[in-house]
């Protein structure tokens, strides 16, 4: 009787990359832990624009600017810890990111036109996505993604 035969990616770890969900127990750590800084983040951006909608008065749109900020802020590190810890891709939240920080100086400073802007965002989009791409690769053992 032959001995059974394991499948490939048992013989060889390199060969097909195996997918499974990641727990939430396999989560990176924040460095603060356990305090849940990004979790107060969040809630503070939150509270804002809550804020300006219900009584900002002048201050309604800073306010609710402040409070966007602070939510994006606070999602972006969870996608930074998650994505470079090879927990979970966010290589699209991290591209885009990188695309609004290039964009809108671009926008605000230069005298460029804006189909010359876009031009620039997406190239900036295509090049950040792909080097994301293989860093959680990298990091993941070879996954392109997990969810």
């Amino acid at each position: 009787m032959a001995p059974p035969v394991a499948p490939a990616a048992a013989r060889d770890p390199h060969s097909t990359p195996r997918t499974h969900r990641a727990r939430m127990d396999e989560a990176p750590p924040a460095p603060w832990s356990p305090f849940p800084l990004v979790e107060l983040v969040v809630l503070l951006g939150l509270v804002l624009i809550v804020w300006a909608f219900v009584g900002g008065g002048d201050r309604r749109g800073t306010m609710l600017a402040a409070g966007v900020l602070l939510g994006a802020l606070g999602g972006l590190e969870l996608s930074v810890r998650e994505h470079f810890a090879g927990f979970r891709s966010h290589s699209a939240i991290l591209a885009g990111a990188c695309t609004v920080l290039v964009a809108v100086p671009l926008y605000l400073v230069t005298g460029l036109p804006q189909v010359a802007i876009l031009v620039i965002g997406v190239l900036t989009f295509g090049l950040a996505l792909w080097r994301f791409r293989i860093a959680f690769k990298r990091r993941s053992g070879g996954l392109g993604f997990r969810a």
